[in-house]
């Protein structure tokens, strides 16, 4: 079976608490305090993500969507990336987070779901390497390259670099690890938000790494791979532009998905090079990016599985 890059199912969870998380404010400077009650900002953002599964209904991408419970509350529960990654062989990997209160995330009735659906072959989880201080945030932490099987990743407290490569062990994949910094000099929280794997291209904010030979190490991979380098500029950074996935619909085209704010973050050079590859999607979730410190690719996990 071909694999592809760009998944043609994506599994979203609908919030019932979304909110300022208080537990993950010291590793993520892109969140921002609300000036609205907390009402107001759990609706807007539910507002927003159900505006954004209308969008990609309307451009035909599956989508499966969860109702997050309300039993405990999950403010970050409109994340469901960094917890479970959804794999072309049937695997289903489960990941250890730093904050207690976003372990609640982790789900048995949509694993469950998930089994009921699609061919699950094994459940990885390495959530008990919680017990030991070591964290690895699912497709947050790592940026795949699933045609060429590479994992690319940027060391942080989330981002543990042991577990970086058992993971590429289980999958077989290669692992190039790298420091990226924000410009205060401290780590970016997930390498996500620096960077973004398409098909054909790969959107990465150089800037925010400082090591020439990590820069090298980068540029060589990208080039043996076939991949254009969309570089990207701090400022571009901290919008969001390296927060995207590339998908494919029903009709088999692929499309961008990135925030409103990412897209209007790039400049026409940016944009041109990336719509050659792929149809861009801007959606509007500024509740989502400023209150969660997290934008549409963290919205998403890729379904892989097969059908």
């Amino acid at each position: 079976m071909a694999v592809h890059q760009a998944p043609q199912r994506i599994l979203m969870v609908r919030p019932a608490s979304f909110g300022f998380n208080q537990q993950t404010f010291s590793s993520n400077p892109f969140q921002q305090l609300p000036g609205t009650s907390a009402e107001s900002v759990v609706q807007n953002a539910i507002k927003e993500l159900n505006n954004m599964v209308d969008l990609l209904g309307a451009h035909e991408i599956d989508v499966q969507v969860f109702d997050d419970t309300a039993i405990v509350e999950k403010p970050d529960a409109v994340f469901p990336n960094n917890w479970i990654t959804l794999h072309p062989d049937g695997r289903i990997i489960i990941y250890p987070m730093m904050a207690l209160n976003r372990r609640a995330e982790r789900r048995v009735d949509v694993i469950e779901s998930l089994r009921k659906n699609f061919a699950v072959t094994e459940i990885i989880d390495l959530s008990h390497e919680e017990s030991r201080g070591r964290y690895l945030e699912g497709t947050g932490s790592l940026v795949l390259d699933y045609v060429n099987k590479i994992i690319y990743a940027s060391r942080s407290e989330r981002t543990n670099e042991e577990l970086v490569h058992k993971v590429a062990q289980i999958l077989d994949y290669r692992a190039l690890v790298f420091n990226a910094v924000d410009q205060k000099g401290l780590p970016v929280y997930h390498t996500n938000v620096v960077m973004g794997v398409g098909t054909r291209f790969v959107v990465i904010c150089l800037d925010a790494i400082h090591s020439e030979d990590d820069q090298e190490r980068l540029l060589s991979s990208f080039a043996a791979t076939g991949h254009k380098v969309v570089a990207i500029s701090y400022q571009q950074m901290l919008s969001f532009a390296g927060n995207l996935i590339e998908v494919r619909n029903r009709k088999e085209e692929l499309l961008v998905l990135l925030s409103s704010r990412a897209f209007n973050s790039l400049l026409p050079g940016q944009i041109d090079a990336i719509s050659r590859y792929a149809e861009m999607v801007p959606i509007p979730i500024d509740t989502i990016e400023r209150h969660g410190g997290g934008s549409v690719r963290c919205m998403v996990a890729g379904n892989y599985l097969p059908g």
